[in-house]
């Protein structure tokens, strides 16, 4: 093996440190997932996707496995062209026409007018004047007439003629209509009476200034007609399950090729943006998950072993969903849209909220039913159907007691998902017979499933990433659990102590918001270790003779302190969770065994005492719920000792023990306050005023049977 020297250690140290850093850790977690999570939603287990194209033979037989529809765009195009088409062309009238048509005839007639009235002008030279004025041809004669007549009978042409025009362009004339107009108001000027030569004059202003004033508007048409097009429903057309698509040695339409695509049995044409965007969407997801454990629970967040179960705990459900709906695919298609609703999300709601968090579970459920949506091709009933269960997968375990609750569990969520499939049926208008049978048969089923996969997958998840649930905790709760049977039977003392204790400490814990069902166990077990030397302990010395009466303080002090060591080996030996582990080395800290400390000082030679040999050697309490067990362990004791205690004397020494053991340091290494000790004290007095209330004074019994003897026989005589 070639040396490495001190460059090449420090860098393989180096590498150590970058692995085992937690955001390096953290990472590589999110790509692993981010790549399983990707395959498992995109790749088939059992491909059934066809590469056509329209105008290829189809090579086999091809059934619709489920139900669908899509919109044939060729149909509705149809529509939408005939609604475009109904729709007239739109015009608008500009009223700047007519007001310049008006105008123009106005200054026409005034022109006329001046040239009628001006006697410097010779009739010649008014007739000159006037064919200049005049913007359209006139018979020399007409002109001569306009020249030597009235004004009065000018205006009277212009008004009138004024008045035809301007009345049927006020409704509008389109270009194409302008010769028409103009023929017909042509026509209706002999009507008004006039001269052969005025009238000629009418019809040369009416052919003249009639104009077109009503325009096509191709903006306005082509938003109306985008408007119809748009009001037309599209043309859906529906794919019954197990309905023939493709026979064999069929040309392929395009029909065909819409309704492959529409059952998710084409093959994408850019498969790799497809990856993209599926790993895209569950990058988002994870995000969304790993936000909310920032925001919300930073100690999962910052537990990689955490991390690590929530995402395989996601990975095998899906899997487990993934084979179902891909098995059916190959296997039965005939059952058609049916194994889909088989999928267990209720078994990682189940498992995340026993394991970590019931919000967390909630979030989870919710993601992974978006996913088992994608894995069934989008098929929102799925979706729906996987999320109710999930929920109520996560409600039925919030308030679990023991184990074997589980199988209630998965029987309450059986007929959650049994009821949502027939809502979601009712919904998709799904055949009584199918319903009924998806309904009764898979809701049971999933129910099972969900509950055989967490009653399965949960000891080996507690043990492989070192969590203590609250299963955990419930059974080794239990009084038939063994090392608490050898505890009632070798140390029946020390039991009841302990069993007071859990009484003192769990009511402490809730009061503080604390694991209560975490100290309930702790307490049971923190003193397991007096189970080897019962009898060096008071509580378990039946008889009048003390051991430690006949041995020296300091070995006295040693076989005290031992029953933590012993405790704790004794936990391991029975794989007890580490965290009760941690409250049995810890409910003790280093304190000063008080008793044998001062009976040593008493000795001949207390120069010679050292208080540190009458110390416990173990840690001080890390955690509140360690914490609040030493302080119920030292209370109970010292409560237990006392010779007719009243209530104010039990509270005046309930808080010197919490004293004693702040102003120790026995605290420092916890986070409860001086708010939170004042809390743990009163509920320490609640529970123990219950167990040292005042009682009623009975009589003596021998007593008041010897009166009641002389009272009758005084009455006999």
């Amino acid at each position: 093996m070639i040396p490495l020297g001190k460059f090449g250690k420090t860098v393989m140290q180096g590498l150590t440190l970058i692995v085992k850093h937690h955001r390096i850790r953290r990472g590589s977690a999110i790509i692993f997932f981010l790549t399983i999570f990707t395959l498992l939603l995109y790749v088939d287990f059992f491909p059934n996707k066809v590469n056509l194209h329209p105008g290829d033979v189809a090579p086999y037989e091809i059934r619709a496995p489920r139900s669908a529809e899509y919109v044939d765009p060729v149909k509705t195009d149809e529509l939408k062209q005939q609604a475009m088409e109904a729709v007239d062309d739109v015009y608008t009238v500009d009223p700047q026409v007519v007001m310049a048509v008006e105008s123009d005839i106005d200054d026409l007639a005034g022109q006329v007018t001046q040239i009628q009235l001006n006697d410097e002008l010779t009739i010649d030279d008014k007739v000159n004047k006037l064919q200049a004025a005049i913007p359209f041809e006139l018979h020399s004669q007409v002109l001569g007439d306009l020249a030597t007549g009235s004004p009065s009978d000018v205006r009277l042409v212009h008004e009138s003629i004024t008045t035809l025009i301007i009345d049927r362009m006020r409704s509008g004339v389109t270009p194409q209509q302008l010769d028409d107009v103009k023929a017909e108001l042509t026509a209706r000027v002999p009507g008004y009476g006039f001269s052969r030569s005025y009238q000629q004059y009418a019809v040369g202003l009416v052919q003249h200034f009639t104009e077109a004033n009503r325009f096509y508007n191709a903006l306005q048409t082509e938003a109306i007609r985008a408007q119809a097009a748009e009001a037309v429903e599209p043309v859906k057309v529906e794919i019954k399950a197990q309905q023939r698509i493709v026979a064999p040695g069929d040309i392929v339409t395009q029909q065909q090729i819409l309704a492959l695509q529409a059952l998710g049995l084409l093959q994408p044409r850019h498969p790799w943006i497809t990856l993209l965007g599926m790993a895209l969407l569950v990058a988002a997801m994870m995000a969304s998950v790993l936000f909310y454990l920032r925001q919300q629970n930073r100690d999962i967040y910052n537990n990689i072993n955490h991390l690590y179960l929530l995402g395989l705990v996601a990975v095998i459900v899906l899997a487990v969903s993934k084979m179902l709906v891909a098995i059916e695919v190959a296997r039965w298609p005939q059952f058609g849209e049916l194994f889909g609703y088989l999928a267990p999300v209720a078994a990682a709601g189940m498992l995340i909220a026993i394991l970590l968090e019931s919000r967390l579970a909630v979030l989870m459920v919710a993601v992974m039913s978006l996913f088992i949506g994608i894995m069934t091709g989008g098929q929102l009933n799925f979706t729906l159907v996987a999320f109710l269960g999930g929920i109520t997968g996560v409600y039925s375990v919030s308030k679990l007691s023991q184990r074997g609750e589980l199988a209630t569990a998965g029987l309450i969520t059986g007929v959650a998902v049994m009821l949502s499939i027939f809502i979601v049926g009712l919904v998709d208008e799904t055949h009584w017979q199918l319903l009924l049978l998806s309904g009764v048969v898979l809701g049971l089923l999933n129910g099972l499933l969900s509950s055989v996969l967490t009653n399965g997958a949960l000891p080996y998840l507690e043990s492989t990433f070192g969590i203590t649930s609250s299963v955990k905790l419930l059974e080794l709760a239990n009084p038939s659990n063994p090392l608490l049977r050898q505890l009632l039977t070798e140390a029946p003392g020390t039991y009841h102590h302990s069993i007071m204790v859990g009484n003192l400490a769990e009511a402490a814990t809730e009061a503080v918001g604390g694991d209560h069902l975490l100290v309930r166990v702790g307490a049971l077990y923190h003193d397991i270790g007096k189970i080897k030397r019962p009898y060096f302990f008071i509580e378990n010395q039946m008889a009048a003779d003390n051991p430690h009466d006949k041995i020296a303080p300091t070995l006295s002090t040693l076989i005290l302190t031992s029953h933590v060591k012993d405790g704790a080996d004794l936990a391991r030996e029975h794989k007890l969770p580490q965290r009760v582990i941690d409250i049995i080395e810890q409910h003790h800290g280093n304190g000063l065994v008080k008793f044998f400390y001062h009976k040593a000082m008493e000795g001949e030679r207390p120069d010679t005492v050292n208080e540190e040999d009458f110390r416990y050697d173990a840690p001080r309490p890390r955690s509140r719920e360690a914490a609040i067990v030493m302080l119920a362990d030292s209370v109970e004791a010292a409560v237990r000792a006392m010779k007719d205690p009243s209530s104010g004397q039990v509270e005046g020494l309930v808080r010197k023990l919490i004293k004693d053991k702040l102003m120790d340091g026995q605290l420092d290494k916890c986070d409860l306050t001086l708010k939170d000790l004042d809390t743990i004290a009163n509920a320490f007095l609640r529970v123990l005023s219950g167990i040292f209330h005042s009682r009623i004074e009975y009589p003596d019994m021998q007593k008041e049977m010897e009166r009641r003897k002389s009272s009758r026989g005084g009455s006999r005589k």
